[in-house]
Formats: C-alpha cells, structure tokens, sequence
C-alpha cells in the first residue's frame, strides 16, 4: 500500500505509519517487523528509503535491529509527562508460570503466560513497579 507523503519526504511518512502499528500494538513489543523485502513491496519503496525509515524508528527507540536477528518492536514503551518529570516504561514478555502463577491461573506448571511490567519514574527515582499476568492466547 503506497503511503501519501503530502511534502514530507517518504521516509518519514514511511516511518509514521510503522510508528502507529508500534504504537497500537498491531506490531507488539519484541515482535520482528516485516522484513525489508517486505516492506519495499509493501510501500512500494527502495530498499535505502526503508532503511531511512527504520533508523528514524531507532533513533525513537521504537525499534532495535540485531545483526541476524532483525529488526523489531522495542520490548519497553515509553510514556511520560511533558515536563519529563515523571515517566512509566512498560515492557512485555512471554513467560512460563511458576509453581505459584500456575496455582492463581489453575494450569500446569510451565504453562504460557504473557507478563506486563510496567515501571514508573518520577525525577530519577522508581515510584512502583506492577506486573500483571494473563494467559498466553493461541493466535499470538
């Protein structure tokens, strides 16, 4: 799907709608993001407007690239107030449920699960730590 670029350069544009599937979750965080192959065919775009794109995405840390990994979502979300005084990072991972989650979810030990940890900051300092649990869907 061409993307409209009205006067900004594509890349960026390029780099907008990505950041919008990162940010709704359409793309979750630690999940890879298509391939550059892909996305040239995708956005019908050279393989170098791509890449500028995705090193805009870096630069926001919303994405990471390892060398024979790929590219993908940063696992760690940033939000915070606009005097940057306070701000709650949330990351997200796949887990297997200890002895005690397996109980509270009544599943096997071992069983899938999705963990949410979110930490908030306020001036430097940790103000609270949550982590929520819930069970691994199928289609994920």
């Amino acid at each position: 799907m061409p993307t409209p670029h009205y006067g900004q350069p594509r890349y960026r544009a390029i780099a907008d709608e990505l950041r919008g599937r990162i940010e709704s979750g359409t793309i979750p965080p630690g999940a890879l993001l298509p391939t550059e192959s892909a996305l040239t065919a995708e956005f019908r775009a050279s393989r170098g407007t791509i890449r500028q794109a995705i090193a805009l995405l870096r630069e926001a840390r919303l994405v990471a690239t390892e060398h024979g990994r790929g590219t993908y979502a940063s696992p760690w979300r940033h939000e915070g107030s606009s005097d940057g005084s306070s701000r709650t990072e949330t990351r997200q991972r796949q887990v297997d449920a200890d002895p005690e989650l397996a109980a509270l979810f009544a599943v096997e030990v071992g069983t899938a699960l999705v963990e949410q940890q979110s930490v908030t900051r306020a001036r430097g300092a940790v103000g609270e730590v949550i982590r929520t649990y819930r069970l691994l869907r199928a289609e994920q």
